[in-house]
């Protein structure tokens, strides 16, 4: 699955760097944001806005439906998981956010919190996720990885050293 774009959202905003200032928000906070966003959308806690017109299947006595498959139910308990794992205020931003593509003015104000105060808690939340997640900013490694072969070291050929 390709990586979601986030050109026009406040996190593409905060990707791209201005006036010669390094970007807010790095290329692993991105990864993170898309990895959370693809969970969040299988996951299908959006509220639908189009009619369904499938069959429903009813499931044993009680009436309810069974619209949610496997799928959804292992990327909810994944979010779970997530949201447990990160600290409250940043959880809830980071799902606002990259989930529910909230701005970060509306989060403010719908908390009560002072300007700019959503994008620092943001990018702490991203962090924390980017961990959780094993990403980093740079590549970390070996600085020399052994050779491996199948072959014993006398049958190698010269040119392989």
């Amino acid at each position: 699955m390709p990586a979601p774009d986030f050109g026009s959202a406040p996190l593409g905003h905060l990707a791209r760097s201005r006036n010669g200032e390094p970007a807010f928000l790095n290329a692993h906070h991105l990864e993170a944001a898309g990895r959370l966003l693809t969970l969040f959308e299988r996951s299908r806690l959006r509220a639908r806005t189009t009619m369904n017109y499938g069959p429903r299947v009813e499931r044993g006595r009680s009436g309810q439906t069974d619209d949610i498959g496997d799928m959804a139910l292992d990327a909810r308990r994944q979010l779970s998981e997530l949201y447990g794992a990160l600290p409250r205020d940043c959880a809830d931003v980071v799902i606002d956010v990259c989930g529910y593509e909230k701005g970060l003015q509306d989060i403010e104000r719908e908390r009560g919190w002072p300007r700019r105060s959503a994008k620092l808690v943001l990018r702490i939340g991203l962090d924390a996720l980017a961990v959780r997640f094993g990403l980093t900013a740079s590549a970390i490694g070996q600085d020399a990885a052994d050779t491996r072969s199948w072959l014993s070291e006398g049958a190698r050929p010269a040119e392989f050293g």
